[in-house]
């Protein structure tokens, strides 16, 4: 099995940036290819935001390009998402995520951290 663990959500204002990190363990954790992560807004369904491979290609939603950045520490089995410019859409619970498909890393997810954007 593979655990996944999340921190850095919280509340921030319009306009202002969080960090988001996720560290991976455990042993088939080596028989993923990609990390992940997805948001799942109050009445909505889970959205993929950014996910990233093992050699650093990534996937960006469009809502997300220019202001969010995933990266990969592949030493730590750690992922980040840096989100700046925050916006109250991005209100959600944010989900770590692992799996074989960059388009669709769906296959392991933590328990989520809240990020609240106020306006």
């Amino acid at each position: 099995q593979v655990q996944l663990v999340e921190s850095g959500g919280g509340l921030v204002q319009a306009g202002g940036s969080l960090r988001l990190s996720c560290a991976a363990s455990g042993g088939t954790f080596q028989n993923t290819n990609a990390m992940g992560w997805y948001r799942q807004a109050a009445g909505k369904q889970h959205d993929l935001v950014a996910a990233i491979d093992r050699v650093g290609s990534t996937n960006i939603a469009d809502s997300v390009k220019g202001r969010f950045t995933i990266s990969l520490d592949n030493r730590k089995n750690t992922v980040y998402l840096q989100m700046n410019s925050l916006k109250p859409e991005d209100t959600a619970v944010y989900y770590c995520t692992a799996g074989l498909l960059l388009g669709r890393p769906d296959d392991y997810w933590g328990r989520g951290t809240q990020v609240t954007v106020s306006s």
